[in-house]
């Protein structure tokens, strides 16, 4: 990933708001990277533009051989499908769905073939294996968050976000979800970006990236697991 004077402006005239000022980024494919900031620093929306969530103002955002800034928004879901996987604090599970299914439709809606036996091996993979019939109301918030990294995983890809991942976790369930999140990073080889405000959390990265106020105030190694 390459990211160049990267700049996102929200609102026009007196209520125009720069959220990002001129970032400048360059990741390697299977680093595990920390976006590292206060809330209001532009960490999410740097996550968001970096995802094709958002679309950038101005700059360049390389991604796996696509140029973000050219893309419409058929554009960018094409890119993002199967590409970028994408973890979130409050999990969004499909609360009608089962864990088996949160994971294998959307697969299937992105034409995976056998989608419930890849759900079902991801499930496993995070130690569900005898959970995938239950609803999300059923299971723990850690198990919750367990079938929303099976879910980001199960469609193989290049890079993973994963936006306050601990945020809705105590601390013990929190610390196991990550060791899961590094150890599934790990085996499949993908880059891995973790959006928090946590040091510790961010410390397990092997790069951490500070920000504030929409800037990029340092960048260096981490690397406690």
């Amino acid at each position: 990933m390459n990211v160049r004077n990267v700049t996102l402006t929200l609102g026009a005239g007196e209520a125009k708001v720069d959220i990002l000022k001129g970032i400048d980024l360059e990741v390697r494919h299977g680093e595990t990277v920390a976006l590292l900031g206060a809330s209001g620093s532009g960490k999410s929306s740097l996550m968001a533009v970096l995802a094709g969530l958002e679309r950038a103002t101005g700059g360049v955002i390389e991604t796996g051989g696509a140029d973000f800034g050219q893309l419409d928004e058929d554009g960018l879901a094409r890119a993002r499908r199967g590409r970028i996987g994408i973890i979130l604090q409050a999990f969004h599970l499909l609360p009608t769905m089962t864990a088996l299914e949160n994971v294998a439709v959307p697969l299937e809606l992105a034409g995976v073939e056998g989608a419930f036996d890849r759900a079902r091996e991801e499930l496993a993979r995070v130690g569900l294996a005898a959970r995938t019939g239950h609803y999300p109301a059923q299971l723990s918030g850690g198990e919750q968050q367990r079938v929303a990294i099976a879910r980001a995983l199960a469609p193989r890809p290049e890079i993973i976000f994963a936006d306050e991942p601990t945020g809705n976790l105590d601390a013990r369930t929190g610390v196991q979800a990550m060791d899961l999140l590094f150890a599934r990073q790990a085996e499949t080889g993908a880059t891995l970006f973790i959006i928090t405000h946590d040091p510790a959390l961010a410390a397990r990265c092997g790069r951490v990236v500070e920000m504030q106020d929409g800037r990029i105030v340092s960048d260096h190694a981490g690397g406690v697991r």
